[in-house]
């Protein structure tokens, strides 16, 4: 079974087994793990794959003529559609699958496609089934765009299934032989991205790997955050330098403006783009009642890679070239990694506190989990209950001792929040100073917790 993907396998099975054939959508971000999720559903199950390039309508036809060949069947050498979906047509005693992976490619430039699909498998002469998946890596397209390209046609499709990253959990399964603060850095690279985890290998360090596949020009990830910019957008230049101001921490609409001095409407209009294809994200604060003191209007990055691309890449592309990778990784990417580690470990601490939620081991049943963005500082995780209680997260992963100084400061910022600060989480890679340590032992409701007792 395919890692961490049960529930989608689940899904894709419920469209399977319905009576009569079903048109699927199934979408998510690039290398999330859309067609081995497919590929794996299809292994008993008789079927078709094909992977749509960028084309206009002729080679589009032209390439799936190609394609068909390559199987022993025989088509005109620019065969319309009609044709090529009549190759589908052998009775089976199964119902078919057929995948068009990245159909996005198609649509765009072949407006009849999607009518001359739905009219196949609506019209199947031998009464043959088919579960049609089309399987897309531009979310934007499909969540902003695609029910306006394709029109009536929409109505025809059967559902969408969205693919989101995997988990912490699911990345240290994959990487069994590395310690968990070793799997926290991977992750903060890397993030839930199957497709990215495979290009790291696990007999080698930490640092080689960076280096051998991040750093070095041949690398497959040297240029992948340059891709992530430039597959679906235009301006380029504009939307680096947004995402270059992003990284350096200026996370609101007006330090951006002052930073890159563009007017704030455009600044607007570009964040807007980059949330819906999520590479950045807006900062929602759980709702307090010391709103007067959260903060309004925080973006931040939201895809791992991008962010260490913008981060040291981007940042120091001069030096990049003039130095070697290993040079590089010393001097530019080793001092800094650990504080940028430092940014993802709240991410890693909510999923042990969400899976002990379910788990029914919190002092509360969190109805939500979200943070608390202030004026005087963060909250990193803030858990609200339905009786107004709220457990809170402190989550340090840059410093070798969490102290009862950084505790005290939590409990300032979340007395300006208004939350209760019976039942606190305190999260370290390191350790906790002694009066954190005491304090721990004689009070009930703070629970400390290092990063390798959490899975």
């Amino acid at each position: 079974m395919l890692l961490g993907r049960n529930s989608e396998i689940k899904s894709l099975n419920t469209y399977y087994d319905r009576n009569n054939s079903q048109i699927l959508v199934l979408y998510g971000e690039l290398n999330v793990g859309k067609s081995a999720l497919v590929k794996e559903f299809m292994q008993d199950k008789p079927g078709f794959y094909y992977c749509a390039q960028p084309a206009c309508e002729r080679e589009q036809k032209y390439k799936m003529g190609q394609w068909l060949a390559k199987k022993g069947i025989r088509t005109l050498k620019y065969p319309e559609f009609p044709e090529i979906f009549a190759t589908f047509n052998q009775e089976h005693s199964q119902k078919k699958v057929i995948v068009f992976d990245e159909f996005q490619n198609i649509i765009k430039s072949c407006p009849t496609f999607m009518d001359e699909l739905i009219s196949f498998v609506h019209n199947s002469w031998n009464n043959q089934e088919y579960l049609v998946i089309l399987v897309s890596s531009s979310v934007s397209f499909v969540e902003n765009q695609m029910v306006q390209k394709i029109g009536e046609a929409a109505f025809e499709l059967s559902g969408f299934l969205k693919i989101k990253e995997l988990t912490f959990s699911d990345l240290k399964e994959y990487f069994p032989h590395y310690s968990t603060e070793e799997c926290a850095y991977i992750w903060a690279i890397l993030g839930g991205f199957p497709g990215l985890w495979n290009c790291f290998d696990e007999r080698l360090s930490l640092k080689d790997n960076i280096i051998n596949n991040i750093l070095l020009p041949n690398a497959y990830l040297y240029n992948y955050g340059e891709r992530l910019i430039n597959n679906e957008l235009r301006e380029t230049s504009v939307y680096s330098t947004i995402l270059s101001a992003l990284s350096e921490g200026k996370n609101k609409l007006l330090e951006i403006c002052e930073h890159t001095l563009f007017v704030r409407s455009k600044v607007s209009v570009y964040l807007k783009n980059l949330i819906e294809l999520e590479l950045v994200k807006k900062v929602f604060n759980v709702e307090t009642e010391g709103n007067e003191f959260a903060q309004k209007g925080i973006y931040d990055l939201n895809n791992h890679f991008l962010d260490f691309y913008m981060t040291f890449m981007y940042k120091y592309s001069s030096e990049l070239i003039e130095l070697s990778a290993e040079e590089f990784y010393k001097t530019i990417v080793f001092p800094s990694l650990k504080s940028f580690a430092g940014k993802y470990f709240n991410e890693i601490c909510l999923e042990y506190l969400e899976k002990q939620n379910q788990k029914g081991r919190l002092a509360y049943e969190v109805e939500s989990f979200g943070t608390w963005v202030g004026k005087p500082g963060t909250i990193d995780i803030v858990g609200l209950c339905e009786n107004k209680e709220s457990i809170l997260g402190l989550c340090i992963f840059d410093k070798p001792l969490l102290s009862y100084d950084d505790y005290e400061w939590m409990l300032y910022c979340a007395k300006k929040a208004k939350l209760s600060t019976d039942n606190v989480y305190l999260f370290t890679v390191g350790r906790f100073d002694e009066k954190l340590t005491l304090e721990g032992k004689v009070r009930s409701g703070i629970n400390l917790v290092l990063l390798d007792n959490m899975f």
